[in-house]
């Protein structure tokens, strides 16, 4: 018997989603940065065994929008919850439960899906906190399974694994054994650059950069490729922000992201960048659609 279906992950922004899916599939795939909105589109990824396949969707995290950006991603990760087989809603180890979380659940009550509740960051709890905040949501008879992970050490995901086979129905195979994403790999490029961008830049720049690639270009030698990207930001004054003092800044994004786009191409990488500004870009419909946001 196979089985086979789809799961979203939802939860608040930076709770730990794809961290958790980075390390079920085995490969780099969503963006991981401590800065919010760091995930932004709906990805698709896939975990295949001889007699399973469970379908995820990475979504951009359940927040208040402030800008049209912010419309579209909460419109991504609500969308899903009709769409799917199963549900695992991600908390971390804080002792009360957030406002935010308070939101999520209330989404979720009218919802028959089955929702698994994943418990993540328990690496920073004793034994006594886990087992507090385990009967703290079992209270709430929302959950067919509560799991406490840890993503970063990949700590109990094995059993999470296990429960999504119990609990998916039986089903064809949908996508081929060595597929593990549907994005392509310009998608998984640009969010690279701006993974690196987030993970170096000041608190107020990230939420408004964008990456667009220019061209990818494989020399005839095959011995090297060519990326060319832009970052985008939307004011002025950010822009000499993300170059930095003697372009300091943009060589060091430019460094670290070859590196993860070297390894996603099995080749030597020449990535060119530039900076350029495009203001307000998050309020502007052609512009999030523009930056692939559709």
């Amino acid at each position: 018997m196979y089985k086979s279906g789809f799961v979203t992950v939802i939860g608040r922004p930076n709770v730990g989603k794809s961290t958790l899916l980075n390390q079920v599939i085995g490969e780099k795939i969503s963006i991981i940065s401590d800065k919010p909105q760091t995930t932004r589109n709906k990805i698709l990824m896939v975990y295949t065994e001889d007699d399973f396949q469970v379908v995820f969707l990475d979504t951009p995290g359940i927040q208040m929008p402030k800008n049209k950006l912010g419309d579209y991603m909460l419109m991504i990760s609500k969308s899903t919850l009709e769409e799917v087989d199963v549900i695992a809603f991600m908390v971390d180890e804080s002792q009360e439960v957030g406002k935010l979380d308070k939101y999520i659940l209330e989404e979720l009550k009218g919802i028959k899906t089955p929702i698994v509740l994943l418990i993540n960051k328990i690496d920073k709890l004793n034994e006594e906190e886990i087992l507090a905040l385990i009967k703290k949501y079992d209270d709430m008879n929302m959950f067919k399974e509560i799991i406490p992970i840890s993503a970063m050490n990949n700590e109990n995901i094995n059993r999470f694994i296990a429960v999504l086979k119990e609990l998916l129905p039986e089903g064809p195979q949908y996508f081929p054994d060595d597929m593990i994403t549907d994005q392509p790999e310009k998608f998984i490029i640009a969010e690279t650059i701006r993974e690196k961008a987030l993970l170096n830049l000041d608190e107020e720049v990230p939420h408004g950069i964008a990456v667009g690639i220019e061209g990818i270009k494989e020399r005839a030698d095959k011995d090297m490729i060519d990326v060319f990207a832009t970052i985008y930001c939307e004011k002025e004054s950010h822009k000499g922000i993300v170059i930095g003092k003697k372009g300091a800044k943009l060589k060091e994004i430019g460094r670290t992201a070859r590196e993860d786009i070297e390894k996603l191409l099995g080749s030597k990488v020449n990535l060119q960048l530039w900076v350029k500004v495009e203001k307000n870009w998050r309020e502007r419909d052609n512009k999030v659609k523009y930056f692939g946001y559709k």
